[in-house]
């Protein structure tokens, strides 16, 4: 067994089995943080213009239609923050889409209603199917693999790209960004890369009941080359353009909106929230928060220590994890005894099922070879 070790710089360690470490004790998060993010993300008058220069083509293009582009909302920081630039720094008019797959916080919702308010937009809401949505997530549960939030993810990705491609929407502002994500957590850790039916089928196939009539599930190579290349959707990051500090832009969005901030990233989904706070460290031994605070550590915005002394004890008490348990089992039309029996079970990854991760793998090398993707990927 390879012997445990951690980044000098950052928090990501061993638990990536793939990590590698330079003569300073640096991973190569680290380097390819300093070699391909770094001299690649401009926020000032550079990135300032490449904004407006979007925002005009965007505002050109979307002339005598209902709406220019389309945003995809989760009441998270990230997809709220890239709406008030929208709307309120690119003078577009987006429309807000949101995904109810079944598991928002109130905090969620509160958060979109502040925020369809505050900026006097449009919002659709589409309501997953529950019946197919449980199933799906019980039969992904029991395969018992890590990457548990490929569910709701699918449900996200795919029905905002078949209501863009549905009603002519040729622009998509999504929230990624460089400032709270330069470090992907790798694919060991639940880090899939994209929406692979493949996968989803033969999982579905393997442990679901039900007919997935209604559910969205849009294949990764048709929304990146169909959609993309083909049709000509674009997708537009523009907080890689725009100073975007994490602690900033949540106070801003509460001054100006009464928006509140959120305990620790992607706890707008209670789901998500329960996944990465317990299923993912107690089943498998992976913390997401290392992928995350190592961003934050890269891009300046928390210390090593400061992350070091939040991953030394979990994010949510012993209590309330237990309560989110039973609440998860609940909904899940699952007995408490069921889900612990399905935690305790053994271990697998989605090489144990059918899947086209090599092609999906090729792709993403080709995006990195010519700089669509600058973050470590794999």
């Amino acid at each position: 067994m390879k012997e445990y070790r951690i980044c000098s710089r950052t928090v990501m360690d061993t638990t990536d089995p793939r990590i590698t470490f330079n003569e300073k004790g640096e991973s190569d998060y680290c380097q390819n943080f300093d070699t391909q993010i770094k001299p690649n993300w401009h926020t000032d008058e550079r990135g300032a213009a490449e904004l407006e220069q979007i925002s005009e083509k965007i505002r050109e293009e979307g002339k005598g239609k209902d709406f220019d582009c389309i945003i995809g909302l989760s009441g998270g920081l990230d997809s709220s923050y890239a709406a008030y630039i929208a709307k309120e720094k690119m003078g577009l008019r987006p429309l807000l889409f949101h995904v109810d797959a079944g598991w928002n916080t109130e905090q969620a919702v509160n958060n979109i209603e502040k925020l369809v308010d505050g900026l006097n937009l449009e919002l659709f809401t589409e309501v997953i199917n529950w019946q197919e949505m449980k199933d799906l997530q019980v039969a992904f549960l029991k395969s018992q693999i890590p990457d548990q939030d490929l569910p709701q993810d699918g449900a996200f990705f795919s029905a905002l790209y078949q209501f863009a491609r549905k009603n002519n929407i040729k622009y998509v502002i999504t929230g990624a960004n460089y400032s709270t994500e330069c470090c992907r957590e790798p694919e060991e850790w639940g880090g899939y890369p994209g929406i692979d039916k493949t996968l989803f089928q033969d999982i579905h196939k393997k442990f679901g009941k039900k007919s997935l009539d209604s559910f969205p599930l849009v294949d990764i190579l048709v929304y990146k080359v169909l959609y993309q290349k083909i049709l000509g959707m674009q997708i537009v990051k523009p907080l890689n353009l725009v100073p975007y500090i994490k602690k900033d832009a949540e106070e801003e969005l509460e001054r100006l909106f009464g928006w509140q901030k959120f305990q620790h990233k992607h706890h707008e989904s209670r789901f998500t929230r329960f996944y990465e706070d317990y299923w993912m460290p107690r089943k498998f031994g992976f913390e997401k928060r290392k992928a995350h605070f190592s961003s934050l550590i890269l891009t300046g915005q928390m210390t090593r220590d400061e992350a070091l002394a939040r991953l030394s004890k979990p994010e949510m008490s012993e209590q309330f994890l237990k309560q989110e348990f039973e609440y998860v089992a609940n909904k899940l039309d699952l007995t408490v005894d069921e889900l612990q029996h399905i935690f305790d079970g053994d271990n697998k990854t989605y090489r144990d099922y059918k899947n086209k991760r090599q092609l999906i793998g090729l792709g993403a090398n080709i995006m990195r070879l010519t700089g669509m993707e600058r973050r470590l990927f794999r």
